[in-house]
């Protein structure tokens, strides 16, 4: 780490803010992910498909809409929300690989 003593106080207050967030994001991908894997055990276990186009599609629909009140980019949120996605679904499918 490096000394920001003499770094501008304004500027240090909205990095500690970031480094929260980000500490936070981190935490709860981690928190989604234990779930998803769980799911992915459960659908491997009862011979379901690893995706499911359907939920997908209404995930995307939902936090674009979600994104949009938030007045955040939907198309940045989209994107976020399919890499996470394509993420589970590869978890999904080694789950009923056995891997």
């Amino acid at each position: 780490m490096t000394d920001n003593s003499n770094e501008d106080p304004v500027l240090a207050g909205y990095r500690r803010s970031i480094d929260n967030i980000d500490a936070a994001l981190i935490h709860m991908l981690a928190e989604r992910f234990r779930i998803t894997q769980a799911v992915g055990a459960y659908k491997a276990t009862a011979a379901l498909p690893p995706a499911d186009p359907d939920r997908e599609k209404r995930q995307v629909a939902r936090l674009r809409k979600l994104a949009e009140e938030a007045h955040l980019d939907p198309e940045f949120s989209e994107k976020f929300l399919r890499f996470i996605i394509d993420e589970v679904i590869r978890h999904h499918e080694r789950a009923r690989n056995g891997s």
